[in-house]
């Protein structure tokens, strides 16, 4: 092909929190597809609090980006070339990979994406891998029921901000946690949280006791740190913690202590972590969940749109530091 692709690759492994510095980019042909593969165009890259994980060479779920390798992302993009009979040029697809212009990829990977049914940048947030989480994590772990009180932290980001309205729905009193007045705000008056704390404002302890009065039932962990600290002594009897992040603690050289693990017994208390991709053959049955109710308003989501590749390095730093405000997405040209 004549095409050229843009891509980011990984120069040096971070040492705590990432420098523009640890990327550098090359520009590289475009390759014709295999058997059954298909060139993407990409619109949209997917920025993610998982991905500092790749960045890492500590053992973990999943390989780490390889020195000199693309940075690890998902993408939407528009079908170039096709060897694939179920994908022809001009169709919109889910599920290329990295923070490069194109990617090469076996069209059973893909999703067709039907732009009608929703903005194709869902794909990558309430109707895709955050959504998913959320409903995953809700589903088979958190379980809120009416009446109780469920605690999401990071809750105007993109998998908190949906795991707070399927508690929400279920009838629970859901209390965000997030940083700064703004994102409260939008907590409260769009997602409709009963409360929110800003995180930022000092008292955490104080805060909790004031927003939960009858304790915490659910508390769903995309943070760590002070906050998880604060939450674990007012855990009620039963209490679920989903362990599904701890962004603050991602660039620590050396592990925090965790909490005294005395009152799990006495609490019974269920503590359990998951991993999102372990679950990915329900993105379908999360799909036909939650579109209607992205089309009639019950399912609200907001998008933080960074333009062009370059910016990429710098945006994900952000989203580290907490500088992003909902769903962050890097938009290409088309």
């Amino acid at each position: 092909m004549t095409e050229t692709n843009r891509r980011i690759v990984l120069k040096r492994r971070p040492v705590g929190m990432p420098t523009p510095d640890d990327f550098t980019f090359e520009d590289v042909p475009v390759p014709e597809p295999g058997a059954g593969e298909v060139v993407l165009k990409h619109l949209y890259l997917s920025l993610d609090p998982y991905q500092r994980g790749r960045l890492s060479e500590a053992k973990s779920y999943a390989a780490p980006v390889p020195i000199g390798g693309v940075v690890e992302c998902r993408t939407v993009g528009r079908v170039l070339a096709s060897r694939d009979a179920r994908f022809a040029p001009g169709d919109i697809a889910l599920g290329g990979f990295g923070w490069q212009t194109h990617s090469v990829m076996p069209g059973k990977q893909l999703l067709k994406l039907d732009p009608a049914e929703a903005p194709i940048s869902t794909a990558l947030g309430v109707l895709g891998m955050p959504g998913l989480t959320a409903h995953v994590g809700m589903s088979d772990i958190g379980q809120p029921k009416a009446g109780e009180t469920v605690v999401i932290s990071a809750a105007s980001g993109a998998v908190g901000a949906v795991a707070g309205q399927i508690a929400r729905l279920a009838g629970s009193r859901v209390v965000g946690v997030a940083g700064g007045a703004e994102k409260c705000r939008f907590v409260t008056e769009t997602l409709g949280f009963d409360a929110c704390i800003d995180h930022r404002a000092g008292d955490l302890a104080g805060s909790l006791d004031r927003a939960c009065p009858n304790g915490i039932d659910v508390y769903w962990e995309n943070v760590g740190g002070a906050l998880q600290a604060a939450v674990f002594p007012r855990l009620n009897d039963f209490g679920r913690m989903v362990m599904c992040g701890m962004i603050a603690q991602y660039n620590d050289a050396d592990p925090l202590a965790g909490p005294n693990l005395g009152p799990v017994v006495r609490k019974r208390l269920r503590i359990q972590g998951f991993i999102v991709s372990d679950q990915w053959q329900r993105l379908g049955e999360w799909r036909a969940l939650a579109a209607p109710m992205l089309r009639d308003g019950r399912l609200k989501y907001r998008e933080d749109v960074v333009e062009g590749l370059d910016a990429a390095p710098s945006a994900f730093i952000g989203l580290l530091q907490g500088r992003n405000f909902g769903k962050l997405l890097v938009r290409l040209p088309d």
